[in-house]
């Protein structure tokens, strides 16, 4: 036995057991302890978009990691050049991030990264990275819910849904669909035009389904097309071979038109285009015309060129086509998951662990 260490105090407890003892004093149970908060964030952008996208977990993600409040910057705030923000080494932002000019910029000297929770950064990133500033975007989580939309419009299209509903709608009588082709979803074969993200996507979606899948995109790894269960094409055999061809091509000044009126007539009877990538990429008065002349064939298009489709288009009212103003990406809660992941990616950055989704100037010339 031994004396008590601590404050004159004397007690009979073994000395190797006064370690445990002050531990316990000094942490007690449930006392949670929290690093230095060292770094400063902002919000940057629309405060509309910013107040839907980033939410009440994502900033609290952010508020255990970094200083930073609810208050959500304009460009024209940044020009007053607040002494308060000359700390800040992370901006945090969504769709609505402007394009900083250089009187701007001047008032984030810290500034290290962007996490943009949306898609393409080429609206506003060249400033950024000009100056070396990194900036992650949320691209891949955007794509789930269009590669989710692209599943649920193939099954229905390999059912000819829609054509069967338009039919039974003006016949009025239930034996109306007898004449229609059906491909059904046993045995069929679905085109993904370009294995991006996107695109890899789709084909995982599609590959637990008892149907071929083909895809046309030259730049792609035959091994790991095979690995995908994905049968590579040229263009041409794309679209006169699959009952359903999905587009994921990005609009590129290349890619400008390049699903052209010829390919869409070779296309199987009954066939269905869909389309979630760009307008552009579609020449889309050649589309319009052979839609005209083939109604067995089905446009789903949630995206046109323009967009929305001019006053009058036909685009509105042919009956072979469906229309829907581009929600196949991250709507309602959707947007909440862009978030979380450019959260995860912040946190990934400040622990010094591999990064994912930081995009580069080359990137970006290649991305949608």
């Amino acid at each position: 036995m031994s004396p008590c260490p601590d404050a004159g105090l004397s007690c009979r407890l073994p000395l190797n057991l006064w370690p445990r003892l002050r531990n316990q004093i000094e942490n007690p149970p449930g006392l949670i302890r929290f690093s230095a908060v060292t770094k400063q964030g902002i919000f940057l952008g629309d405060p509309f978009h910013i107040d839907r996208v980033w939410g009440p977990d994502e900033r609290g993600r952010l508020r255990a990691r970094l200083e930073i409040s609810d208050q959500v910057w304009t460009p024209e705030q940044l020009e007053a050049r607040p002494a308060s923000l000359r700390d800040v080494e992370v901006v945090f932002s969504t769709w609505g991030m402007p394009h900083l000019l250089p009187a701007q910029l001047e008032a984030l000297p810290s500034l290290k990264a962007v996490f943009y929770a949306a898609g393409s950064v080429r609206a506003f990133a060249e400033p950024l990275w000009e100056r070396g500033i990194t900036v992650f975007s949320a691209w891949t989580a955007n794509g789930v819910p269009v590669a989710e939309f692209t599943l649920a419009h193939t099954l229905l299209a390999l059912k000819q849904a829609w054509t069967h509903v338009r039919t039974l709608r003006e016949a009025r009588s239930p034996k109306a669909w007898a004449h229609l082709p059906m491909p059904g979803v046993y045995g069929a074969t679905v085109g993904i035009l370009s294995l991006g993200v996107i695109g890899q996507h789709v084909a995982g979606l599609l590959r637990p389904f008892d149907l071929r899948l083909r895809a046309c995109d030259p730049f792609f790894d035959p091994a790991k097309a095979r690995a995908l269960g994905v049968e590579l094409c040229s263009l041409e055999a794309l679209f006169q071979e699959c009952d359903v061809v999905t587009i994921h091509t990005p609009w590129l000044k290349e890619t400008e038109g390049l699903v052209t009126g010829a390919l869409i007539r070779s296309m199987k009877p009954g066939a269905t285009l869909i389309n979630t990538s760009r307008g552009a990429v579609v020449a889309e008065q050649e589309m319009i015309a052979v839609l005209r002349e083939r109604p067995d064939l089905t446009a789903v298009l949630d995206v046109t060129h323009p967009e929305p489709p001019a006053e009058g288009s036909p685009l509105y009212t042919l009956p072979n086509v469906l229309l829907s103003p581009h929600i196949a990406g991250s709507c309602g809660m959707e947007v909440r998951r862009m978030a979380a992941w450019m959260a995860g990616e912040f946190e990934n950055w400040l622990d010094g662990r591999p990064l994912h989704y930081a995009v580069t100037r080359e990137m970006a010339a290649r991305m949608a």
